[in-house]
């Protein structure tokens, strides 16, 4: 039950980071966030929310199981944003679609339902590369860790399910 409060509690810190770091790029370096990108980091506090919850919870057997599962439905979530974000930041330049208002405007103007529906289809400020590490853009990072983050939800339930067969103690 410790390790699994520990990886849960990692995970949670993991998330933090990564969405300090975002705050950091926005305010600090003045990177100014698409509609995709303020939709991955809703995806982020999605993982780090149920993370945290299992690790205050400290859950064992099959708490260890639904925290895990719980976690990769956000998790393959934001990695189907970063990966959209991804594909539109490697069009060819003549098919990349026009920039349309901000976050801040459509989440002000529209419907929650509409604001949705135009982030995920995602415009020509979704396809500007504004910034990267080690070749990779930032949705390239968000699609990495987002998929650390389905894996190790996926680990949770195999080690919850091990556990509760006698597999793994």
């Amino acid at each position: 039950m410790r390790f699994n409060r520990i990886v849960f509690s990692l995970i949670a810190l993991a998330c933090v980071a990564v969405l300090g770091v975002a705050l950091y790029m926005e305010h600090m370096m003045g990177l100014e966030p698409c509609p995709l990108c303020m939709l991955q980091r809703m995806a982020f506090v999605g993982v780090g929310l149920v993370a945290l919850l299992a690790a205050l919870i400290g859950p064992s057997g099959w708490g260890v199981r639904l925290g895990g599962g719980l976690m990769v439905i956000p998790a393959l979530a934001g990695g189907g944003l970063a990966g959209r974000q991804l594909w539109l930041q490697n069009l060819p330049a003549d098919q990349v679609p026009p920039c349309g208002p901000g976050y801040d405007y459509l989440r002000e103007t529209f419907p929650l339902t509409e604001v949705i529906r135009m982030a995920l289809e995602g415009d020509g400020s979704c396809a500007e590369i504004q910034w990267q590490f080690l070749g990779l853009s930032i949705p390239g990072w968000s699609f990495v860790l987002f998929a650390l983050a389905a894996l190790a939800g996926v680990g949770l339930l195999v080690v919850g399910a091990g556990r509760r067969h006698g597999l793994l103690d």
